[in-house]
Parts: structure tokens; sequence; C-alpha cells
């Protein structure tokens, strides 16, 4: 009898959601914050050092550098900056949205110590004789921008003034900003048409007063940043320049323009795919994969969580990531329905067998997003973070979500002996009657002999590992300045670029490029590398120059020596912990053969990825990193997926031969080749679509994931269950001839 208040409840509970998602997720998606990659701003990582020798950096001192640092955004006007400590010594600034990003970083940077001095350097006054916000830009009797400012005693200024006037005909008060000892002198200065010094005035009277006039050649913008300078107060320490980034407003725009689209085409992709191929699961899954998406945006809004561009592929990785578990789950279903059970049979049966697959396939990720975290800059993190989000989302909608509406349907009772609803041929369902507990699942691989292949495996990946490290030891791999140090340089323009016009713009810089790559689908993007890392004044010239020739300001990326060591390093020791956390979670959740089969096909799939990297000459930088832990995290799932089958077969059939247990192997890989490639495939939607329309930024990002995916199925299907076969054979063999040798003994 069908129950159609199911049915009914089914479309409620659809319109119910649908309903909540459309009135509120604009609201949600204008609430989230965009990192500076998406609107423009720089993130820069500073190196704090004591202004004078002996003394030590301690967390007060930190923290009160944070605090002066804060006054200094205040003047700029950006709204939420974010300042971080790192460490015993560094400190991170992020600004989104910030406009002018020379003068940010300006104001940034500079120290504020204001001293007087005379024509032979000596110090008569500085910073701590000015009352405190005192400073303002004002104008001089000449009508020309001067900067007032308050002094705390009117008698030491007159002491001061009255010093210099006794130095006649070197009667010279000399204002500095950031004078540094043993370098900078007014003798070097003084002939030149732009000396470092502020001002320097001539002292013709004794002046017993407080209110001081700085004039010097300021425009009414440099006299107001002066003034603001000031005000905010000296930096207590020194910082130096380790790391740094910045995004163009108009390349922030476009990269989330473009990443959006590259979304909407493999999310639809993936749609399309489970309706076709999965038909009234697959409309649940529809359902459920939207209700992720916008789970996914609410709970980042609630973490008042910033979105970067990394982390919105993680979003898209993590539609196909989703689907995973809808696949699992609806496989079996498929397997339980051929074999003649009832719709209500095979959905139960379905979802007790997938849970634990699912459960060990996402935490397998989740290992590796964690390490992605601990280990990763900041947008790293933000691809760490979303990643992680998506996981857990994946698992509420696609385990619970699923088994809410499907059971809605399967118990409604209206497709009951209607398999083809669920993608199964009538043809392909056996007779209830005469299966057995040996009976096998029909498959359309049932003619494929894996286990008598896999020495033929075994050569094509030993051969492949043979040519990739020929490769690494001759090409070796392309570092991007993240792990080789320098500068990065993005260049975008309104008409195509050439080489040589980049090169002669950067000539009248007197710049010197590393290299230069075109890009971009009309080679209107020019990628320059500098060895050296570009000090604050080249890089503020290099911007102004070409704005103004282009009409968009480029993205500029330092890295420091030190940080780029540290990257490497970090990189390694990322690898190395997700490699231990999942061959731990697997042995206790399998056995310890098949945690290290699963490991060497992991380190299989990651030496893959370097190699075809190291083969294409892409470029290696941090998302690079974050790919491959990324597949090492998730190519383990069709690894589990086997493994869970073999596990499976192992409790059905007594195995006491080899033979036996290459039969276990190859029925194993026969009924899951089929949820592999599909689960696998979804995934490779998303990646393709981010590949062909996302931004430039993540491209060499999508480049190793396709890689990486590729590697992993083959991996997966061909070299881990090969392997543990191999090693369980060992095991039997050893097992038989001990019972051969206690029977073989002659009893006393």
């Amino acid at each position: 009898m069908v129950k159609r208040s199911r049915i009914i409840a089914f479309f409620l509970l659809v319109v119910l959601l649908g309903g909540m998602m459309g009135l509120t997720a604009e609201k949600i998606v204008k609430n989230i914050k965009l990192g500076l990659d998406l609107q423009g701003g720089f993130e820069i990582l500073y190196e704090v050092k004591p202004t004078k020798e002996g003394e030590k950096i301690t967390k007060d001192v930190l923290l009160s550098t944070v605090s002066a640092l804060n006054k200094r955004i205040n003047v700029l006007g950006v709204s939420e900056p974010r300042i971080d400590v790192e460490g015993n010594n560094r400190i991170r600034v992020q600004l989104a949205g910030v406009k002018d990003q020379n003068k940010a970083r300006e104001i940034l940077s500079t120290e504020a110590k204001l001293t007087f001095r005379d024509v032979h350097d000596n110090v008569l006054m500085d910073g701590s004789d000015l009352v405190e916000g005192g400073a303002k830009q004002t104008f001089d009797d000449k009508g020309n921008p001067s900067v007032a400012i308050q002094l705390k005693d009117a008698n030491k200024f007159k002491e001061v003034t009255q010093k210099v006037l006794s130095m006649a005909p070197n009667n010279v008060l000399v204002i500095w900003l950031d004078f540094k000892e043993g370098v900078d002198s007014y003798a070097k200065e003084v002939g030149k048409e732009h000396p470092k010094f502020i001002s320097a005035a001539q002292v013709n009277e004794v002046f017993n007063q407080t209110d001081v006039s700085i004039v010097g050649n300021f425009t009414v913008e440099e006299a107001k940043q002066l003034a603001d300078l000031l005000n905010a107060g000296a930096l207590p320490v020194e910082l130096k320049e380790i790391y740094s980034t910045s995004v163009g407003a108009q390349f922030g725009e476009q990269a989330l323009q473009k990443t959006i689209f590259a979304g909407i085409i493999g999310i639809a992709l993936v749609f399309l795919f489970m309706l076709i191929f999965y038909r009234l699961p697959g409309i649940v899954a529809v359902v459920t994969l939207s209700v992720y998406i916008y789970l996914i945006l609410l709970v980042f809004d609630w973490m008042n969580g910033v979105l970067t561009l990394p982390g919105i592929a993680a979003l898209i990785l993590g539609v196909g990531m989703a689907v995973d578990a809808n696949i699992i789950t609806y496989e079996r279903i498929k397997d339980e329905l051929k074999l003649g059970k009832s719709l209500m049979s095979a959905y139960r049966i379905g979802n007790r067998g997938s849970f634990g697959t699912i459960l060990d396939a996402n935490i397998t990720t989740i290992i590796a997003g964690v390490v992605l975290f601990v280990y990763g800059t900041s947008s790293v993190k933000g691809f760490a973070t979303m990643l992680i989000i998506s996981i857990l989302a994946s698992f509420i909608t696609a385990v619970y979500g699923t088994r809410l509406l499907l059971g809605l349907l399967v118990k409604s009772r209206l497709f009951d002996k209607k398999p083809h609803y669920f993608g199964v041929n009538p043809k392909d369902v056996l007779d209830i009657a005469k299966v057995t507990d040996d009976t096998d699942v029909p498959t359309k691989f049932a003619r494929l002999d894996f286990v008598k292949r896999s020495k033929l495996f075994f050569i094509i990946s030993g051969a492949m590992f043979a040519i990739g490290l020929v490769l690494l030891l001759t090409a070796k791999l392309n570092l991007g300045i993240d792990f080789s140090s320098g500068t990065r340089v993005d260049l975008m323009s309104e008409k195509p670029l050439t080489t040589e016009e980049v090169k002669q713009e950067l000539k009248q810089l007197q710049l010197e490029p590393k290299d230069i790559v075109l890009s971009g689908n009309n080679n209107e993007m020019a990628i320059v590398r500098f060895l050296g890392v570009l000090d604050q004044k080249e890089i503020s010239k290099l911007k102004s120059h070409f704005k103004e020739k282009y009409g968009v300001e480029p993205n500029v990326s330092t890295v420091s020596p030190t940080v780029g060591k540290e990257l490497a390093r970090n990189a390694f020791i990322s690898v190395l912990i997700a490699s231990i956390g999942i061959i731990i979670y697997i042995t206790v959740r399998f056995e310890m053969y098949m945690a290290i089969a699963a490991i060497v096909a992991l380190l299989h799939d990651a030496f893959f990825i370097i190699a075809f990297f190291s083969l294409t000459r892409l470029e290696v930088d941090l998302t690079f990193i974050a790919a491959v832990l990324t597949i090492v995290g998730y190519s383990v799932n069709d690894t589990i997926v086997t493994f869970d089958r073999i596990r499976y077969l192992m409790k059905k059939r007594k195995v006491k031969t080899v033979d036996d247990l290459k039969d276990v192997v190859n029925k194993a890989l026969q009924q899951t080749f089929g949820r592999s490639v599909n689960t696998v495939l979804t995934v490779v939607f998303t990646v393709v679509a981010l590949l062909l329309f996302g931004s430039e930024a993540i491209r060499n990002f999508s480049f190793a994931l396709l890689a990486g995916l590729i590697s992993g199925t083959y991996s997966s299907l061909f070299i881990a269950s090969q392997l543990w076969l191999v090693w369980k054979a060992k095991q039997l063999k050893k097992g038989k001839q001990k019972r051969d040798q206690l029977e073989a003994e002659p009893e006393v």
C-alpha cells in the first residue's frame, strides 16, 4: 500500500528547505567577509627587532607594538584589520580593502621617531618631548603646507634654540624622522635635491614657546600623513619585512568572478551526473548538496571567517567530495537491489553498510586538513578551515539528510519493485530464491582480472617512479618565491603583453627580472620574478609605474630566504605528520598491512604530482602543498572503500589458500570499481571547472589536484590492494608452513 503522506512530507520538507535558503542565502553571502585576495589589500609578516643593542623582545613589547600598529591603521581608515603575533618575534598584518597600498606600507613600517639635531647630528630633542596627539597639519605664513606640533617644555626649547644660535654660521636646527645612527648625516644629505631630513631651519633667535611649526617641501597629503604618524606615536621596535603579498582590487574582483563562475559550472556538472546516473537518489543528492553549500556558508558566517580564494576552491572541491558519501550509500543500495532484496531491505542494509566506510574516508581527509591548518600560512589556513567545515557539513547532509529524504521516498512504498528509479537495470536483478551468502553482486566489471595483471601495474608504477626520479634529479622543480625566496610581480593589462615590452618597462625602473612568463587567454597577464627581495621604495615605485601604464595595480609578493626555508621545512613536516596520522587510523580501523599499503599508495600519488610538476615546469608554491596534502587525505577514500569490501568478503568466506585470497581481492576490486570511478569523477568535474574557468591564481593548484586524482584512482585500484595481497599471501604461506611443521612433528 502506497503511503502518500510520506511523499507529501518529502515535498513539504524540500519546499521548506528551499524557501529558507532562498530567503536567507543572500543576506548570509553579503555578511561573509572577503579576504585580501578577493577584494584587494596586502599582508605583511614583520620580524620584530630591538632598536637598541642588548634589548630583548618580550611579550609586552610585542603587544605594545601591536597597539602602535593599530593606531596607525586607524589613520588609514581600514575596517576590520587583522594583526597577529606569531612566535616570539613576529607580527603578521593583514589589511583587506585598503585603497592606497603604498601609503599603508609606508605608514606601517615607519618607526616615526622624531629627533631635533644640530648640523653635527647630535640629538637635542626627540619625540618624548612632544605633547601626545598635539600634531596637526597647518599652513605657514607663505601658505605652504606645514606640521604644527606642541612641546611639553618651553624652557627646553629655549635652551635648544640658544645652543643652535651660538653655533653660527652653522646655526641650523635639523629635524629628522627615523634617523639611522652611523648611516645618515646632515653633511651627506644637505646638498641633495630630496634630502632624508624633513626640515632644516636656520635659527636666528631664541624661542621660548611650546608651539613649533615644521616647514619643509610638503604637499598637503604629506603634511597630514606626518602629523598622523606623530600622533600615532613611535614604534617601540624596528620592523623588518620578511614576507609580503599584495593584491590589486581589480585582480581580486576578477579572481572572485571567475572562480564563482567555475564553481557554478562544476557544481552543475555534479548535479547533472547524479541525476542521470542515480535518478531518484540523484534528486535527493541534489537537494542535500544544496543544503550542504548553504550550511557551509552559514557556519562560515557564524564563525566570522574570512573567505579567501583557496577557501572558495575548497568549497567547490567540497561539493565533489560531499557527493562521495552519497555515491557510496547509493551503490550499496544498488548492490542489494541486484541481489533481489526488497527496496526497504536494500535501503536499510545500504545505509548500515556504508556508514563505517564514509566515516573512515572523511576522517582521513580531516587529518590532512588539520595538518594544513596547523602548519599553513594565512591563505592555506583559510583553505584548510573551509575543507574541514566542508567535510563535517557533507557528513551531516550526505548521511543524515540523505537518510531522512530518501527514507521518506522508500517508506512510501511507491517505488517498490521499480529498481530502474534507483539506476538499476531490471535485467541485472537476481532471483532472491537463488541467492545465497556466496552469491556475488552482478557487475559489469566481473570479467576484469585485476590480480592477474598485478605485476604489470607494479612495472608501470616502477617505470613512472624511475622517470620521475630522473626528472627531479636533472630538471628539478620550478620553485616559486614561497620556497626559493625573492619577489614575484603579477601584471595585468587590457591588451596583450609581450616579454620585451615588460622588460623595457622594468628597465625604466632599473630592475632586472629573473624571468617573465605570460599567461591569460590573450597574454594579458605577465608573471615577473626577481632573485632578490625588492625593498619598500622599489615596490612603491613599481606599483605606481604599472598602475599608470596599464590602469591596474600589480600584485607584489616578497619572501625572504629565512621564510622560504621555513615554508619548505613545514611542507615536509606536514606531509610526514599527515601520513603518520593516516597510518595510525587505518591500523586501528583495519590492520597494519592495509595501513602500510595505503600509505605506499599515498606516497606514490604525492611523488607522481611532484614528478608531473617537474616535467611540466609548473611553479611550485604554497597552494601546491595544499593540493598534495588534500590528495594525501582524499585519495585514500577509494582505498578504504576497497579495503572495506575486502574485509566484508573475508568475513563471508573462509580464506585458506593464496588462491582464495586472490579471489577475494579480485572480487572486491570488481565490485568497487564503478563506485571508485564515480566518486573520483565528481571531484574531477569540479577540479576541471576550476582549471578551465577559475582564477589564474589557483591554476597550478587545480593542475596538482587533477594530477593527484588521476594518480590516486590508479593507486587505489591497482597498487594498494595488490600490495596488501602480496604481503598477506606471504603471511598466509608462513602460517601454513608452521601448521605443516607442527603436524609433521612425531608425538612423544
